[in-house]
């Protein structure tokens, strides 16, 4: 079994979730290219667009501003969310 498929009884079923993912990966990709290329900080314009909802913190350049409106900022968060977790899994607490 892998990440893409699972096998039960000889039926191949889709991972809907891992497909989205990909697709929110790629994106991201092109998006933080095209930031560091204009000289902008990624962190800083995606976190204002996160958070405004404004595209105008993404550059047009390379189209990632368009880019960016092709996925639900809803969706981008619970995936930065969930690889922020993922990271953490195996690290201790700090206290």
């Amino acid at each position: 079994m892998n990440n893409e498929t699972s096998f039960d009884r000889g039926t191949i079923l889709f991972d809907v979730n891992n497909e989205k993912s990909q697709r929110i990966d790629d994106i991201m990709r092109r998006i933080y290219t095209a930031l560091v290329e204009k000289g902008y900080n990624p962190v800083n314009q995606i976190v204002g667009y996160v958070m405004s909802g404004d595209p105008t913190y993404i550059t047009s350049h390379g189209d990632a501003r368009m880019l960016i409106q092709k996925v639900e900022r809803d969706e981008l968060l619970e995936e930065l969310v969930k690889r922020y977790i993922d990271s953490l899994e195996g690290t201790e607490p700090q206290s």
